[in-house]
């Protein structure tokens, strides 16, 4: 992984750009975010207390998100940009149930933080920057800072199996951010060249899917699943298993 100092994901006016235009280059990020909810009501909603922590957080949009149908969860959001705590910290301006902390991936995976443990852990187009091997060793921290009975969702980016299924999965993108510019009537060409950026930019690791739940089925997770998916973006996680009575 790169370091962060040393990733786009460090400038400011980077980071403004990737926020103006989220709901664009996201495919359907609405979408993404009320799956999150439901997959949140369905299985922590019932929990006696509920601790979520979000990995890379960006501007906090997944705990707000979170928070609009519970707001007496407790909330830990983690990124390494400074400048995206700020923004999160202001959208949740009105939550006393949440605290932030500016920390990176190497932070977490070198151990140089401490985290706490958690029924609800998630990230959104994060994990993508990580190799493979790192990926693998950051669920195994993720799972063992799971309680029992928690559970694990991820909404990121993957690796397309094939040439010939990429070509397609990138036009189903091009389709996408072409259909939100005509909606939200953007004339410019601002876009255009998002999706090479992407493939060009080499802190993007994306690894396939199957590999990823093979992963997480390999360290203990249990109902380890792909939950949506459309083309490239998807979301899957697991749980950790509850502890058996003696």
């Amino acid at each position: 992984m790169t370091e962060f100092s040393n990733s786009k994901w460090a400038d400011p006016d980077f980071t403004q750009a990737y926020r103006d235009s989220a709901d664009i280059i996201i495919v359907e990020r609405k979408r993404l975010l009320s799956i999150l909810q439901s997959f949140y009501m369905h299985f922590i909603l019932g929990k006696s207390e509920r601790t979520v922590l979000d990995l890379g957080c960006g501007d906090g949009i997944a705990v707000y998100e979170l928070l609009r149908v519970d707001s007496k969860l407790k909330a830990t959001l983690l990124d390494a940009s400074n400048d995206m705590l700020i923004r999160a910290k202001k959208r949740l301006k009105r939550y006393d149930n949440c605290q932030f902390l500016c920390a990176s991936f190497q932070d977490i995976l070198k151990k140089r933080i401490s985290l706490g443990n958690f029924d609800f852990i998630i990230s959104s187009m994060a994990t993508h920057h990580l190799a493979m091997d790192e990926k693998t060793e950051l669920f195994k921290i993720i799972y063992s800072h799971l309680n029992p009975g928690g559970y694990f969702l991820n909404m990121d980016v993957i690796l397309s199996p094939s040439e010939t299924l990429e070509k397609w999965y990138l036009q189903l993108w091009r389709e996408w951010i072409t259909e939100r510019e005509a909606i939200l009537k953007i004339d410019s060409h601002e876009h255009d060249g998002i999706i090479n950026r992407y493939k060009d930019n080499t802190d993007n690791k994306p690894d396939l899917i199957n590999t990823q739940l093979k992963s997480l089925q390999d360290i203990g997770f249990k109902d380890v699943d792909c939950y949506y998916k459309y083309g490239i973006f998807t979301i899957f996680g697991g749980k950790k298993q509850e502890e058996k009575p003696i």
